[in-house]
């Protein structure tokens, strides 16, 4: 039941940093290109990453059998699905990002049980339902220009991508630390991005990097939205069921209309808020059907 309460408690806090970041993003990409984004935001994750690392005295030895499926995590999740939902969003509209990215908690249910051989609940489906629902209540489905073709094939790329590497995280044995499986992965999608930025590099302005709001919108994405984040969304999936952690993924768009109301001064209807019930709802079956899985017999990890 611990097991439960902090997975869950895990996989809300990496959703809701990153329904925070689109308005950074929104600032940065009118300065920065999205995959040399992608590529600093990574660089400056993989230097907090490695001095978290060292300072909490880390064993970085892995398996070498377990070095593929970090390999697949690194370019499925980390490269592909992050390089394919920015350009999606950059081809589309953020309402179909928004819809689009929704189905990923739908593909790890579907990842799950072909994969880690899961069991589909009602109260699983349900609650994906749910959340779905809400997510399309809360964003709407009015005025989305379905002529951009490449952009949703993108999205969609982006939320099978994702899905997926969310379930082969289930496959890394619990006993790694995740700083060192996220740290690997990182690396991993740094080296494999760089041929790609090093030769655009000189096309950015390094005037605009001296800006605050810039560097500054830069060390968030990469500490807080990428290493803090990445780290948690990893250990709360330890943690639960593949298929039960994707439906925390729906408090990003909660968080990202609230902080744009906030901050941006975007209006919120009643919509959001009936959505927003939808989703915790979801949330909240999940969080008891995971509480029921872990009565004995015992089948969670060990704390």
């Amino acid at each position: 039941m611990k097991n439960t309460l902090f997975g869950s408690l895990y996989l809300i806090i990496a959703s809701s940093i990153w329904g925070g970041m689109y308005v950074v993003v929104k600032v940065l990409v009118a300065v920065i290109p999205p995959l040399e984004l992608v590529w600093m935001r990574y660089l400056i994750a993989l230097v907090a990453l490695v001095i978290i690392g060292l300072v909490t005295r880390q064993n970085w030895r892995i398996n070498r059998r377990h070095f593929g499926i970090i390999i697949a995590i690194a370019i499925i999740g980390y490269v592909i699905s992050i390089v394919t939902q920015e350009t999606g969003t950059m081809l589309s509209t953020a309402q179909m990002g928004a819809i689009i990215t929704s189905t990923t908690p739908a593909f790890m249910v579907l990842f799950a049980s072909l994969i880690l051989k899961e069991r589909l609940t009602l109260k699983k489906a349900i609650s994906v339902s749910l959340a779905t629902i809400g997510v399309i209540i809360i964003v709407g489905i009015d005025d989305i220009n379905m002529s951009s073709m490449l952009g949703g094939v993108s999205l969609i790329i982006a939320a099978l991508t994702w899905a997926l590497m969310s379930v082969l995280i289930k496959r890394i044995p619990s006993d790694y630390s995740q700083i060192v499986v996220t740290t690997y992965a990182t690396l991993i999608a740094v080296v494999v991005i760089t041929p790609f930025v090093i030769p655009k590099l000189p096309q950015i302005d390094m005037n605009d990097l001296t800006n605050p709001t810039i560097w500054g919108g830069l060390i968030y994405l990469g500490v807080i939205s990428t290493s803090i984040a990445f780290l948690l969304w990893n250990r709360g999936l330890q943690m639960l069921s593949a298929s039960s952690g994707g439906v925390f993924f729906f408090f990003q768009p909660i968080v990202g209309t609230l902080l744009g109301w906030l901050i941006l001064g975007e209006t919120i209807s009643i919509t959001f808020w009936i959505g927003s019930i939808l989703i915790l709802l979801g949330v909240l079956l999940v969080i008891k059907d995971g509480q029921e899985e872990q009565k004995p017999p015992n089948h969670s990890f060990s704390q």
